[in-house]
């Protein structure tokens, strides 16, 4: 069960939800719902809470993505869904940056609008197989050769848990390509207090009126209380022991999953 003592879950008018971890596992065939999250996003939106899905995910386009999940069970629109890639788009023409494009093919569509001839940054994603000692070398060399290098990363998560087990993220190859090149990359996503900022302002609601759920305890819970919010840890997804030890971030609570967080919330409206 949650911790004794639930002013945490007081005066609450919005949720944000990371997605892989919190609502299902990824993996073959779509992957499969976490018990109980699919009643539980059913229970959120039946009571006037405000709900907007915080994700990381680059796998995918908003659009195939939110198809996924409602293949799953969930009842969601891609407003609900505020991730990386859109809010990349937007910087990248806020700044006149055209990218090469290092990202899971099934993402590349997000990019359609942008130039990206003779690229002046690189945007790294979590490309999965195409993260290839080729591919990743060409991003280096691309930076390398910049006067002012820029390294966009979508994400710096460390590894995610997929069906099959725990997968590398992101933020390995983000670490790899800042050590070999010198550089520190941006991150567009969690835990960038903007990303957050982007996000609440999509669900309408104060960070001091909104509860963040995820399972990462860095991105998610560290990100998200940076903003001013109460962040709760779920112990499923990529979850283990020891973050309840971790030296720098405590979340407001743990919970066993995203469905006794909603009893708990529902309880107290």
């Amino acid at each position: 069960m949650a911790e004794r003592g639930r002013g945490w879950a007081r005066a609450v008018r919005g949720l944000l939800l990371d997605v892989s971890g919190v609502l299902y596992d990824s993996g073959a065939g779509g992957g499969v719902p976490i018990a109980g999250s699919v009643e539980a996003v059913r229970r959120i939106k039946a009571s006037g809470l405000k709900l907007q899905l915080c994700t990381n995910e680059t796998q995918a386009t908003r659009q195939s993505f939110v198809r996924k999940l409602r293949a799953l069970g969930f009842d969601i629109s891609v407003a609900q869904v505020t991730a990386p890639a859109p809010a990349a788009c937007r910087l990248l023409r806020e700044r006149g940056l055209r990218p090469h494009l290092l990202v899971h093919h099934d993402l590349v569509p997000e990019f359609a609008e942008i130039d990206k001839t003779n690229p002046n940054c690189v945007v790294l994603g979590d490309a999965a197989e195409n993260f290839t000692y080729a591919n990743l070398n060409e991003a280096f060399r691309l930076l390398i050769g910049m006067e002012k290098p820029v390294l966009l990363s979508l994400g710096k998560g460390r590894y995610y848990k997929e069906t099959d087990g725990l997968k590398l993220d992101v933020g390995a190859y983000m670490k790899a390509l800042e050590y070999a090149c010198d550089i520190q990359a941006e991150v567009v996503g969690k835990p960038s207090k903007r990303f957050f900022e982007s996000a609440l302002a999509e669900l309408g609601v104060p960070a001091e009126q909104a509860i963040m759920i995820g399972d990462d305890i860095v991105n998610d819970v560290g990100g998200a209380q940076q903003c001013g919010m109460r962040a709760l840890q779920v112990r499923t997804g990529k979850y283990r022991p020891s973050d309840e030890n971790h030296p720098e971030v405590k979340p407001d609570a743990y919970v066993n999953n995203l469905a006794e967080a909603v009893d708990i919330i529902l309880q107290e409206l």
